[in-house]
């Protein structure tokens, strides 16, 4: 496994031998690095279910202000770990050993990484495919689109198998769909949160009350 593009161009990556992870194709992962371009300089970027790396490592590599990798393997954490030292990546890098599913997403001592710009979720296929209200990923979306935990108009960038049904909650908007060979990778855009209109104080209905409108 490498890095394809950017300051870190054709490094390699320890990757994890088992079943754990699922290191996506260097020729996917040029096609979705490509689409998103400016999307990632100088961006905040939270690798989830980040395994050894893969996705997060590809970022920083284009430009990304930072990442936070999020994995709750052993094995695959130890792997990452390691490549951050490799890369000699520690000052832009933060990495947690956490369950995403019941993640708060805001590990201590990190607030200069927060909030994120965008989000790389990558969750198991099978989870993916239990994807909706009520499940602990669903909860976890919707801790995610806290606004101390992602920034206004943050991307959410979500890979599962071909033709999974899924939902998510409605904050994420739906933006772009991109269809590979055996997967699909789906980029949402985190909605503006629209305050519920207070109802005028007694006094204040009084005032309005008190004078007609303009002819």
């Amino acid at each position: 496994m490498r890095i394809v593009s950017g300051k870190y161009r054709h490094r390699k990556l320890q990757a994890n031998p088992g079943q754990t992870t699922r290191p996506i194709t260097d020729r996917v992962k040029v096609s979705l690095f490509d689409r998103l371009g400016p999307e990632l300089h100088d961006m905040r970027v939270a690798d989830l279910f980040a395994g050894t790396g893969s996705l997060g490592f590809e970022a920083l590599s284009r430009g990304a202000r930072s990442v936070v990798f999020m994995e709750h393997d052993r094995v695959a954490f130890d792997l990452l770990q390691h490549n951050v030292a490799a890369l000699k990546a520690q000052e832009d890098t933060f990495c947690w050993q956490t369950d995403v599913s019941r993640s708060s997403f805001r590990p201590k001592n990190a607030e200069r990484f927060l909030p994120f710009d965008v989000i790389f979720f990558d969750p198991p296929y099978s989870q993916t495919e239990r994807l909706g209200p009520g499940q602990f990923l669903y909860r976890a979306l919707t801790r995610l689109a806290r606004d101390d935990v992602s920034a206004a108009g943050a991307l959410l960038v979500l890979r599962c198998g071909r033709a999974t049904r899924f939902e998510i909650p409605p904050v994420w908007g739906v933006e772009r769909q991109l269809d590979y060979s055996s997967m699909e990778v789906h980029l949402f855009r985190k909605r503006p949160t629209i305050a519920a209109p207070q109802n005028p104080s007694a006094a204040d209905a009084d005032a309005i009350g008190a004078h007609p409108p303009d002819a």
